[in-house]
């Protein structure tokens, strides 16, 4: 069975924007899981998150203050679909990412992170998929701001989409 998930990062809600897009919370609404790779800034925005996601796996960032911290912690780990995931806020600078992944993260077949606010596709030596969504509320030296939707089938990952979106409300 296909479980449809939606992840995002670094929403930064109020500092960034006053909210998200329509069409991110559509896809939240519609998909299995949602991962959030930290900085919400507001625990208003987790709350909602909660509300309106059938299951949410959460990390707190950098940016994330104490509240966030109690309720997050700052690593999860989930299998889905026989994918062993690993969603943490920062892996550090982009040179030997997949090293320090694969040193970091053993046994993971998908990494999850954000901080960068930079998309982020990479397939590490020892086979673990790296993937930052991006942020849809500030897209840093992006052309535009992003989220992603993937799809995760008897242990793997056959669906991977990068999905720009609107800026969502400022």
């Amino acid at each position: 069975m296909t479980t449809r998930l939606v992840v995002v990062s670094d929403t930064h809600i109020p500092q960034r924007a006053r909210g998200l897009s329509q069409a991110l919370w559509s896809d939240i609404e519609a998909a299995d899981v949602v991962i959030h790779a930290g900085d919400w800034i507001d625990p208003v925005v987790l709350d909602e998150f909660e509300q309106r996601s059938q299951r949410l796996i959460g990390v707190y960032g950098n940016n994330d203050g104490a509240e966030m911290r109690q309720r997050l912690p700052l690593v999860a780990h989930a299998t889905i679909e026989g994918v062993r995931i690993s969603v943490v806020h920062e892996t550090g600078p982009a040179a030997g990412r997949e090293l320090r992944g694969d040193r970091d993260f053993v046994g993971t077949d998908l990494l999850l992170f954000g901080h960068s606010h930079i998309p982020w596709d990479s397939v590490s030596s020892a086979g673990m998929r790296l993937l930052n969504p991006g942020s849809p509320t500030d897209r840093r030296r992006q052309s535009a701001c992003t989220y992603l939707r993937l799809s995760i089938d008897a242990g793997m990952i056959v669906g991977t989409e990068l999905v720009v979106t609107d800026r969502a409300l400022t």
